[in-house]
């Protein structure tokens, strides 16, 4: 997919996802792999399943405009102060989409085998119906979202340096994952930018 082509919503009904694609080249997406690889502040996710602690395998990392308090799977984070390159990101991804966002969640899959269940993205801290601008870097993964009620499922294939904005009613009506797979070794981050109420 290159740069001009059509963002227009991928889902069917009851939600609103933009797949801009790539929206840098391949040596400014390396750039800031690499960059964000060395300066994030990277630890182990924990989450409280069937009361149970788990430390999963991804790692994870919590940024903001202020120590916001974010709680999802039972466990609390307190936002960091963003670094040089994720300020830098916020404004391309700002500038790119109309939208403004004051956090951001970092994902850093090591391979394949680390993904995300199905979910939404509806915590109570998390503005309502506001927009979700995820940035990837690294490996090429498969994305895909499946409607609530409908249980229609809708994959994209987000790519190095691509840009996917989640917005609307998307939280409400649909779930969406990063299926587990065998075909890639190599790392991906994930930059997911929101607004947290405050």
């Amino acid at each position: 997919m290159d740069l001009f082509n059509d963002t227009s919503n991928i889902l069917s009904s009851d939600g609103e996802v933009n797949y801009y694609g790539p929206i840098m080249n391949l040596k400014k997406a390396q750039h800031y792999y690499e960059q964000l690889l060395d300066t994030i502040q990277w630890e182990n996710d924990k989450a409280i399943i069937f009361g149970k602690l788990i430390i999963t395998k991804r790692k994870v990392a919590w940024y903001g405009d202020e120590p916001f308090e974010y709680t999802y799977s039972k466990t609390t984070k307190s936002a960091l102060p963003w670094t040089k390159e994720l300020i830098e990101l916020k404004e391309i991804i700002e500038n790119k989409t109309g939208e403004t966002f004051n956090s951001c969640l970092l994902n850093l899959y090591h391979n394949g085998a680390e993904g995300m269940a199905w979910h939404s993205d509806s915590e109570k801290d998390l503005k309502k119906n506001g927009a979700i601008g995820s940035l990837s870097f690294g490996a090429e993964r498969k994305f895909s979202f499946k409607h609530k009620v409908s249980k229609q499922t809708v994959s994209v294939m987000l790519e190095n340096g691509s840009l996917l904005v989640m917005k609307g009613a998307t939280q409400t009506n649909w779930l969406h994952r990063l299926p587990p797979t065998k075909k890639v070794n190599n790392p991906r981050i994930n930059l997911t930018f929101r607004t947290i109420k405050k």
